[in-house]
């Protein structure tokens, strides 16, 4: 077993195992912050206020790019142009456009549906049958809808008319399911 050499305390110096005499701390007044609430309201002020003209910039380019450019990279409102627009300043806002859904529509005479291809604009119009008692004047039921699909006929006859598949808005739609329940459905070309 080592010894320890003399003069070696627990202090680990050499000086004998003492410790050594403190130092003098100058002395200095204490530190006071001034201010600090109010610059931290000031911050949160000025933060709030970035957050507000960002938005109003966000906006103002959605406004500048354009109605076509503003619907396609967006489907609804954002929160800027909600902002931009304003709360209520008692105007009527533009109604979005509503999302097309696609209805199969049979028309009454299937040799209008070779004259259609995807893509056309078409009026549909509801004629009420008179064999089921309605004698009621034609009336249009979907204005200026897209036809996107002509299906080929499965069984070869025109009998019961022909199918179309149109792109309308969904109460469009809706119109058009009705109608084609109670009337006779007719296209005309745009």
């Amino acid at each position: 077993m080592r010894t320890a050499p003399p003069g070696a305390g627990p202090g680990g110096g050499g000086g004998g195992g003492a410790p050594p005499p403190p130092c003098e701390v100058p002395h200095f007044s204490p530190l006071h912050v001034r201010g600090g609430r109010r610059r931290l309201r000031r911050l949160a002020r000025h933060r709030r206020r970035a957050v507000a003209v960002g938005l109003a910039m966000t906006a103002a380019a959605l406004a500048a790019a354009g109605p076509e450019d503003a619907e396609r990279s967006r489907p609804g409102d954002s929160t800027a142009s909600v902002a931009a627009k304003g709360a209520d300043d008692g105007r009527e806002r533009p109604r979005r456009a509503a999302r097309p859904v696609t209805a199969p529509v049979r028309i009454a005479d299937a040799a209008t549906a070779r004259l259609l291809r995807p893509g056309a604009r078409v009026d549909v119009v509801a004629a009420e049958d008179p064999a089921a008692g309605g004698a009621g004047a034609p009336r249009v039921v979907a204005s200026n809808a897209r036809v996107s699909e002509v299906p080929e006929p499965v069984d070869g006859t025109a009998e019961g008319g022909a199918l179309v598949v149109l792109s309308v808005p969904k109460k469009t739609a809706a119109r058009l399911a009705g109608a084609s329940a109670t009337a006779r459905l007719a296209v005309t070309l745009r």
